[in-house]
């Protein structure tokens, strides 16, 4: 049985922060595609493909992130990350060609697997006690998205007065400066007397064979595929597709004026709304089952896309797209990490997390590098777009076969 902890500890703290700085700057790089295509006149695709190669590297890294830090630590396997991380972006701040973009964004990804939410959840997992974990979870993804709230709006001020190169390596010391914070961040190893027996292999043999673990590793692909989409493309779909922003509106009253801004705002609104989504996405997940809440989830992603997509693109509807998708945004991360710790117990939460994770990363690979080669093949994102609402459907559909029942391995000693 787990030893009873306060909800808010150093370790959620210090977890927050982490996710919030990884995430501000993950969060950041749809702003830099029309800056960067125009400088060098590249077509669309080229930076879309570095992000999606990002994307990728992350879905790869996250379980490899994961079973470091239960074979070495979590703090070193952190600190990997943070240098990786900032070694990614300081390069990627020199590259001139394509190909250097997409090669250095591997580094980043690892860094984001190295600083995100596999190794974090895994930590604040074991840290938080079981009537705990479910909204420990939550509130350490929604720092990840006041990451997104402040990631946008600051790289778009940041590039005001500055180049896109030395924003690269601002951010590359913003990242390298959470790791003073490491010191605080000790978590207990919990885990009941089978789970310390059983080794990686047994349980990634016995997770492979389980018929839910498959089908919430099929599910995780659209949300990936729908987050990195808007994150990579919204900005510059509204920059391009949206109607005007009137003036004297209250959108212009409030200083956002273009467009291009309008675009960044809408990431930022996205992250507001997810707290409050993901902190309910928490406290639901500790009074319903989990299965039900993510295909619920995955309906209202698919319906709100629809519409959105079916109406005319205009200032408002953006700002209420935002709201609502951004409600169902990371809702889903704490409910599927709470599932599989759930059913195969927190000894090998992070490689097993990882792993559903990427098919979430191979997701997100798809979504950002289709919406880059649709745009440059048919002028616009609409085709893309519709492409997001039927894995959405897919998704809703495919979790609800899971058993949720947990297995009798994964029960406390």
């Amino acid at each position: 049985m787990s030893v009873k902890t306060p909800l808010m500890t150093p370790v959620l703290m210090v977890g927050c922060i982490i996710i919030l700085v990884s995430f501000s700057i993950r969060a950041s790089f749809g702003v830099f595609q029309i800056p960067i295509a125009e400088e060098f006149g590249w077509l669309r695709s080229e930076f879309s493909l570095a992000i999606a190669i990002q994307n990728l590297a992350w879905g790869i890294g996250q379980p490899i992130f994961g079973a470091i830090a239960e074979k070495i630590g979590d703090r070193k396997a952190i600190i990997i990350g943070a240098l990786v991380y900032a070694a990614g972006l300081v390069l990627s701040s020199f590259a001139v060609t394509p190909e250097a973009h997409q090669v250095f964004e591997i580094l980043v990804g690892f860094g984001i697997a190295g600083t995100g939410f596999g190794v974090i959840l895994a930590v604040v997992g074991r840290a938080s006690s079981d009537e705990n974990r479910s909204m420990s979870l939550a509130i350490a993804t929604a720092a990840g998205s006041a990451g997104q709230v402040f990631g946008a709006p600051m790289a778009e001020w940041m590039l005001s007065f500055m180049s896109w190169q030395q924003t690269f390596v601002v951010f590359a010391i913003a990242i390298l400066a959470v790791l003073l914070l490491l010191p605080a961040m000790r978590a207990p190893a919990a885990a009941s007397k089978e789970e310390l027996q059983e080794s990686m292999g047994e349980i990634l043999k016995r997770a492979f064979k389980d018929p839910s673990y498959t089908l919430i590793f099929l599910g995780f692909f659209s949300c990936g595929y729908q987050l990195a989409f808007v994150t990579a493309h919204f900005p510059a779909m509204i920059t391009e597709m949206c109607g005007p922003i009137a003036a004297g509106s209250t959108l212009a009253n409030m200083g956002i004026t273009s467009t291009s801004t309008l675009g960044a705002v809408a990431i930022s609104l996205i992250g507001l709304a997810n707290i409050g989504g993901t902190l309910l996405a928490g406290w639901a997940g500790k009074h319903f089952p989990k299965k039900y809440l993510l295909a619920g989830i995955y309906t209202g992603r698919t319906l709100a896309a629809a519409i959105f997509i079916l109406m005319p693109i205009t200032p408002m509807s953006v700002v209420v797209f935002s709201i609502v998708m951004g409600s169902l945004w990371l809702a889903t991360v704490p409910l599927t990490s709470g599932l599989v710790a759930h059913l195969y117990g927190l000894r090998y939460m992070g490689t097993l997390y990882g792993i559903v994770f990427f098919s979430h990363q191979l997701g997100s690979f798809l979504g950002v590098w289709l919406g880059g080669r649709m745009y440059d093949l048919y002028g616009d994102y609409t085709l893309v777009w519709w492409v997001g609402v039927g894995v959405g459907a897919f998704s809703a559909i495919v979790h609800l076969p899971i058993r949720e029942n947990r297995t009798p391995e994964a029960v406390a000693a």
